[in-house]
């Protein structure tokens, strides 16, 4: 068994990690944990052990991309379906809900006992007030993220949508830099240049408007990038700030994420309120899909944390790279989706930066004289 500081020191490898990758909802949270010596000397000691790490390394990853994929579909398809609209601020707080729901039985899981467990999260979030009150900043600008990314969905196709999300690479490297002092590599400056170049390409691509609802107003794909590219900048300002949060203090991945979906809900409430009046008709159009796409992006940020502990950064954009895939295939044959040579260009030059960012190259082996 782990102790209490191996599992907070790992939750920590892991936030880096995550946040330097990402995405989001989702508020929106990012680790990295490499080679970890206690997985090290458990895969070590039993053969088993390190057959089952394997397996849930590539289940998690087909999980992750299947996710990613289903996620930017989902919401395009939710937001342009001949039904009654459902409203997008209460979709998020509802996934905000749920997510909360989920960390607080992960948290007593890591605790052995709900008293336990509710002893840990009462400590933590009540008796620790203030350091509650630092979680309150990222929690606010993933609500806000949040939404912006469905003003995205619903004007953007779901293939333009998911490679443009991708500029939250380049958001959290830039604050990275100036918060963190980072330094980037070479191949890494690289890597957000051709970035931004493929992103160009497909804005530049996209021409006509897409098919949408009724029930929704005339698309902008001025709005839709405007709205993708503030929820970029959101997500790596919240990511940065939140992986500071994380490295000063020994709080769990899980506990934080309770403090999190905590100070998140009363944000969710307030912006459903300015945007929609009151908060009567909350679950309107609220059918199963609606419900489906909840939980979906309530499970996004548990399937990263998952993926992070037993994959690695070039896995992670394999599979962001196959979701991206998958989007512009699928969105084909539902969206009606026209494929031009300056997409597809611009879309391999988006999964290329993600490779080449995340590209650690092997340190030479130090050979001494003991060496064989």
């Amino acid at each position: 068994m782990k102790s209490t500081n191996e599992i907070n020191l790992q939750d920590k490898q892991e936030a880096s990690e995550e946040i330097q990758e990402e995405a989001t909802v989702t508020v929106e949270t990012e680790l990295n944990p490499e080679n970890m010596d206690e997985d090290k000397k458990s895969q070590t000691y039993s053969p088993n052990k390190r057959v089952n790490y394997g397996y849930i390394k590539y289940v998690s990853l087909a999980v992750l991309t299947v996710q990613n994929a289903a996620l930017g579909l989902s919401m395009r398809y939710a937001r342009t379906r001949d039904v009654e609209m459902f409203y997008s601020s209460a979709a998020v707080l509802m996934a905000e809900i749920l997510k909360l729901a989920i960390c607080l039985v992960l948290v007593m899981n890591e605790s052995g006992s709900i008293i336990r467990g509710s002893r840990t999260v009462y400590a933590t979030v009540i008796l620790n007030f203030k350091d509650t009150l630092h979680v309150c900043v990222p929690s606010f600008l993933y609500v806000i993220q949040n939404n912006l990314l469905y003003v995205s969905a619903s004007n953007l196709d779901a293939a333009t949508y998911q490679v443009t999300y991708q500029l939250k690479l380049l958001t959290t490297a830039i604050f990275a830099v100036l918060v963190l002092k980072r330094r980037l590599k070479k191949w890494q400056w690289c890597a957000l240049g051709l970035l931004v170049a493929g992103i160009a390409l497909v804005q530049l691509s996209s021409t006509g408007q897409a098919k949408a609802s009724s029930n929704l107003p005339k698309q902008s794909k001025i709005l839709g990038f405007g709205a993708a590219l503030a929820a970029c900048f959101i997500s790596g300002f919240a990511g940065i700030y939140f992986e500071k949060v994380l490295k000063e203090s020994d709080i769990s991945v899980w506990m934080r994420n309770v403090q999190l979906s905590l100070a998140s809900i009363p944000f969710a409430i307030i912006t459903h309120v300015i945007n929609n009046g009151s908060m009567t008709n909350l679950l309107k159009g609220f059918d199963g899909f609606v419900w489906y796409l909840v939980v979906l992006q309530a499970a996004g940020g548990l399937i990263v944390a998952v993926v992070v502990k037993y994959a690695d950064n070039i896995l992670k954009g394999f599979a962001t790279s196959v979701a991206i895939i998958i989007s512009c295939i699928v969105s084909i044959y539902i969206f009606d989706f026209q494929l031009t040579i300056q997409f597809a260009l611009g879309t391999i030059f988006v999964i290329g930066s993600i490779f080449l960012y995340g590209y650690v190259p092997k340190k030479p082996e130090t050979r001494t004289s003991l060496s064989v």
